[in-house]
């Protein structure tokens, strides 16, 4: 198993604290591997086997519940009156009214409770309005490059980071790498359950083509500035007649099951947030390339690959609109904004200017950045260019 470090202390720094944790994210991320690696640290440190209870609802042999009612009596007649016990329920989301059996178990002072799911869904509705203030979560992606990296253990990034765009990040993944046709099949997998169980069917979904089509559109069009009228549009100018809502309707069922992200845009100078034009990232370059069939726009795809790098980094991240100039990200934490143009070479002195003067236009003193996948690392009046790979790989931070 691939260690998730990060994810993995953040649980330990979490334990027997009277607090859900949540762990979402896109299917075959490795949720159920970081159940797997806690329930190893806890019986390391002094916890027993039959304190733990661990349940998978893709598991069939764990999918004997019919309804919420049994899976809460099942739980608290095998825990232990006397001691700690911790409660793992992994893709809990199939089990209808789930919520009902969380709220009941976390009652108990005696249960750690852990539950993961693969739709955002299970943090809407009742179940935010049962747990406020009662849950935390802990949002997983695929494998960063750095983890990819470690794992593949190679000293070659450049070759690397071609593969990794190319096979993406799941971690199952690295173990059949080399041969191209197990990983599109294991690809094509991943991508129809997605799809199948997190999209179509929990949504009632009809209109598959149309459904195929916005993908396809979105997934070729990262890092892009659009709208909905525009996707609109050019799918109705290819015979995928639809409306606006419905485009809508099917964008918010795919972020839901987090195999894309939505950025919207933030008027640097104006200081507020806007409400036209978002870029939209997806969750794995793998899925990408499953589905377009070819690598293109690969200043896109380092775009892609750093905005899900800041995720990973919990910076708070927005598209930065100054007059008509475009800043490719504008981050936020406690510790305040910095901005960030990404560019995948700036070698060309034409291009440098382009990137250092739409920086240059924002007349405040926050920290600014220039990542590329150049190797040489500059200072122009303040504004810091940096490597790609020294900052996946975190040798530079920001």
């Amino acid at each position: 198993m691939i260690e998730r470090k990060e994810y993995l202390d953040f649980l330990i720094k979490l334990k027997d604290h009277h607090i859900i944790k949540v762990i979402t994210g896109i299917r075959r991320c490795g949720k159920s591997t970081l159940f797997s690696l806690y329930k190893n640290y806890l019986l390391q440190n002094g916890v027993t086997s039959e304190q733990i209870i661990s349940l998978n609802f893709e598991n069939p042999n764990d999918l004997h519940f019919n309804n919420w009612q049994e899976l809460y009596n099942y739980i608290n007649k095998s825990i232990l009156k006397d001691k700690k016990n911790y409660v793992f329920l992994d893709e809990i989301q199939i089990i209808e009214n789930f919520e009902r059996a969380v709220d009941g178990l976390f009652i108990n002072e005696n249960i750690d409770l852990y539950i993961t799911g693969s739709n955002s869904y299970m943090l809407s509705g009742e179940l935010a309005t049962f747990l406020t203030g009662r849950y935390m979560q802990i949002h997983m992606l695929p494998l960063s490059f750095k983890e990819y990296s470690l794992a593949v253990n190679s000293n070659n990034e450049l070759r690397e980071y071609q593969n990794y765009i190319e096979t993406g990040g799941f971690p199952y993944v690295i173990k059949i790498k080399d041969d191209k046709d197990l990983v599109r099949n294991y690809l094509d997998g991943i991508y129809n359950t997605v799809l199948l169980k997190d999209v179509i069917s929990r949504n009632k979904i009809k209109d598959i083509m149309i459904l195929d089509s916005l993908i396809k559109f979105i997934f070729d069009n990262i890092g892009q500035l659009v709208s909905t009228n525009k996707i609109s549009n050019t799918l109705n100018s290819i015979n995928r007649n639809n409306s606006v809502n419905t485009i809508e309707s099917y964008i918010s069922n795919l972020l839901d099951s987090y195999i894309i992200y939505k950025v919207s845009r933030y008027d640097i100078k104006g200081k507020e947030y806007l409400k036209t034009g978002d870029k939209y990232y997806v969750a794995d370059l793998g899925l990408r390339k499953y589905l377009l069939g070819e690598i293109r726009d690969t200043g896109s795809i380092l775009e892609n690959i750093i905005f899900l790098e800041l995720k990973r980094r919990n910076y708070e991240i927005y598209i930065g609109k100054n007059d008509e100039k475009e800043i490719d990200f504008v981050v936020k934490k406690d510790d305040g904004i910095k901005y960030i143009q990404v560019c995948l070479s700036v070698r060309d002195e034409d291009t440098l200017k382009r990137e250092l003067t739409a920086l240059e236009s924002i007349k405040d003193n926050y920290p600014k950045y220039i990542i590329t996948l150049d190797y040489d690392m500059a200072n122009y009046n303040g504004i810091k260019l940096i490597s790609a790979l020294d900052f996946l790989m975190g040798r530079i931070d920001i």
